[in-house]
């Protein structure tokens, strides 16, 4: 019997060429050097293609300008297949959403995100119509991985701690606490939270005309804000606010260093590791100093943060005097301080507070004037009922809600969260009722504030990328400051000494005398300090 034949070399089938991914980038590259007249030789060569890839490109030359007027990374990975703008609009809001998720610490998992992203094509297709129903989208897990490659994306904190799982971080603390010799003014928790700043309850008449509108709607208009203070419940720290805009309209005039916030901006309101960096080295840091001095204690301090991607790993090399802790993942969510109904408190007494506003500045009884202020109601004033609501939070409240992490702390064992929320509610309906929105009831305002934790729609999400018509002032034209001069502060000076000596010389009371002596000078100390620096200044200058 002869022998099998050898396989010749011409026989034997070659691998399975891989196929090559070309950026957005290169093929418009492409489609610029044919258009200036270069043979598809010469660019094949230049660019290390094949010549038929080039010619694809070339023949698919209106495809992918469409494709390059969606925002999304020229660099981003992709095959010559065209990837329709539907397609590409679905990725880009899916990226967004997926970062404010990281931003916010919620957990995720690849079913979460493909659910997210065909609800997301499905809404973007019946947007655009009949003719964008042709092509289908499921989400596939290889999309997943292509989506995943195309931006870069990390791995994601999926979901955590198992149910009746007992979590033994609060000992760990303890012992933390007690090695360093921390008391409960020492020991400060932080956490962010979202406040979507000009927003009604569903039912008033605002809520519905503003729903029949076209385009921005500035109850969609966030901002974050920082939130927090120490165990003891007697020092909050002033808040740290991002926004998308860094010098809105309605802040012209005023020095943001005299705001009752930290004024700080990012184009999607979010905090990121540069400026919480900043917050702690020069506003946290010192904070703590001037406080610890003021009530006589040790300059030193015990940070506790979560693992949000925008608190950096490094904080405690910063500083000498404060040390930084992480709660675990499992832990954060059921444990952490300001996550046990501070914020949820805060929003119920910024709406409350609003409400007080608009009954001020307009009596409350015509609707056409409480639609008109309204529509003036800009982010300055949302600035002040922040700080208003910011204040309104007694120490009772921040005091109680370490007594899942640290029980021993808490001086206030009887303060239910739930009951002050339940009484702002009713505090805010009738308030309602008295600025001519009688059809709003508690349900409504349950659902405002639970608004504010919600994740963003894809309504939202389409709309994030639309700002409010003339809310950012122009560069070249930096807002004006308000500024006093040392002849206005010398009789500002002169108006609160003689005030203080009508009160003094005919006080019935020693104790008055100096009390409201030392509180009237400490609250101008300010303006002394600002009257001196410009007294100095002036001697320089002559």
């Amino acid at each position: 019997m002869p022998g099998k034949r050898r396989l010749s070399a011409a026989v034997i089938p070659s691998a399975k060429r891989e196929r090559k991914a070309i950026t957005l980038d290169v093929k418009l590259q492409v489609l610029r050097r044919f258009e200036a007249g270069e043979k598809l030789s010469e660019i094949a060569k230049a660019l290390g293609l094949a010549v038929s890839t080039v010619a694809t490109i070339r023949d698919n030359k209106e495809k992918i300008k469409a494709s390059s007027r969606v925002a999304t990374p020229l660099r981003a990975s992709r095959l010559t297949r065209h990837r329709s703008a539907v397609m590409e609009t679905m990725e880009r809001l899916l990226h967004v959403w997926l970062e404010d998720q990281t931003q916010r610490n919620v957990p995720l998992s690849v079913t979460i995100i493909q659910e997210k992203a065909k609800s997301l094509f499905d809404d973007l297709q019946r947007q655009k119509g009949e003719s964008s129903r042709t092509e289908t989208f499921s989400a596939s897990k290889g999309w997943f991985v292509r989506f995943k490659e195309r931006h870069c994306l990390p791995h994601f904190k999926m979901n955590g701690t198992a149910p009746g799982h007992k979590d033994g971080y609060p000992e760990v603390l303890k012992s933390i606490i007690q090695e360093g010799e921390y008391t409960p003014q020492q020991v400060f928790n932080v956490d962010e939270t979202g406040l979507y700043w000009k927003r009604m309850p569903e039912g008033t008449f605002i809520s519905m005309e503003e729903k029949a509108e076209p385009g921005f709607k500035s109850s969609k208009d966030r901002l974050m804000l920082l939130l927090g203070g120490n165990a003891a419940g007697d020092f909050k720290l002033k808040p740290l606010l991002v926004y998308h805009s860094e010098n809105p309209k309605a802040l012209k005039g005023y020095s943001k260093p005299n705001l009752p916030v930290i004024w700080r901006s990012n184009r999607k309101a979010w905090a990121t590791r540069s400026i919480f960096h900043e917050w702690f080295t020069y506003f946290f840091c010192p904070a703590v100093e001037k406080y610890c001095a003021q009530n006589n204690l040790t300059n030193k301090a015990l940070l506790i943060l979560d693992n949000a991607p925008c608190h950096p790993v490094n904080l405690s090399d910063l500083s000498d005097n404060v040390r930084v802790e992480y709660l675990p993942d499992s832990t954060a969510d059921s444990v952490q301080p300001m996550s046990q109904g501070v914020a949820s408190v805060f929003k119920a007494q910024y709406l409350r507070r609003t409400f007080e506003h608009i009954l001020e500045a307009t009596d409350g009884e015509d609707t056409a004037i409480i639609r008109e202020f309204w529509r003036n109601y800009n982010i300055m004033d949302a600035v002040d009922n922040i700080a208003v609501a910011w204040e309104e939070l007694r120490p009772a409240t921040m005091n109680s809600v370490w007594k899942k992490i640290w029980p021993e702390c808490v001086q206030f064992q009887s303060v239910s969260q739930t009951d002050n929320i339940a009484q702002l509610q009713q505090n805010i309906v009738n308030l309602a009722k008295n600025v001519a929105f009688g059809e709003v009831v508690e349900g409504d305002v349950e659902q405002l504030l639970q608004s504010h934790e919600e994740d963003l729609s894809n309504e939202e999400l389409m709309q994030l990328g639309q700002e409010p018509a003339g809310e950012e002032d122009s560069e070249d034209t930096p807002p004006a400051l308000r500024q006093l001069t040392t002849g206005e502060l010398s009789a500002a000076f002169s108006h609160f000494e003689a005030g203080l000596q009508v009160l003094t010389s005919n006080s019935p009371n020693d104790e008055w005398k100096l009390k409201v002596s030392r509180a009237i000078n400490d609250a101008i100390n300010c303006y002394r300090e600002l009257y001196n620096e410009k007294k100095r200044r002036s001697k320089q200058l002559s």
